[in-house]
């Protein structure tokens, strides 16, 4: 009886951590709904690109550099998401970049990925305009 148990325990053991490993697959964070949002996001606020090139490339260059060579790396970059927002608004059924829904974004080299810097390429989604506010204070009247 003590063996039966023992056993019995084991499996029931070995059963629970296996289907805990599997509920949630890296895959489901992207679905087709993902990509149609993405597609959207990416055809309406694609020129979005070129006044947050500029304001990147005059924080790091000076203005001069972020009026001529921001605007031409923001166009540049507008018409990309532009073109991919129409690519994957056609495709958005289909699990088209290396079987998933993914984003097919590249960055200009070797390495293509999706999560990337913006400075040297594309995020998944387009960038938001005005100041970030991700630090939240408390004030005290006293």
């Amino acid at each position: 009886m003590k063996k039966v148990f023992t056993i019995s325990f084991a499996l029931v053991a070995t059963a629970v951590t296996a289907y805990a490993d599997i509920q949630a697959p890296p895959s489901t964070k992207y679905t087709s709904n993902r990509k149609l949002g993405r597609a959207v996001a990416n055809i309406l606020y694609a020129s979005v690109e070129i006044p947050e090139s500029i304001a990147r490339v005059s924080r790091r260059d000076g203005s001069k550099a972020g009026w001529s060579h921001g605007v031409v790396t923001g166009v540049s970059k507008a018409y990309k998401r532009f073109g991919y927002g129409w690519y994957e608004l056609i495709t958005f059924r289909c699990p088209t970049y290396k079987g998933t829904f993914k984003p097919p974004y590249e960055k200009c080299g070797a390495d293509a990925r999706i999560e990337m810097d913006p400075y040297s390429g594309f995020s998944e989604f387009p960038p938001e305009l005005g100041a970030d506010n991700f630090y939240f204070t408390r004030t005290q009247d006293f």
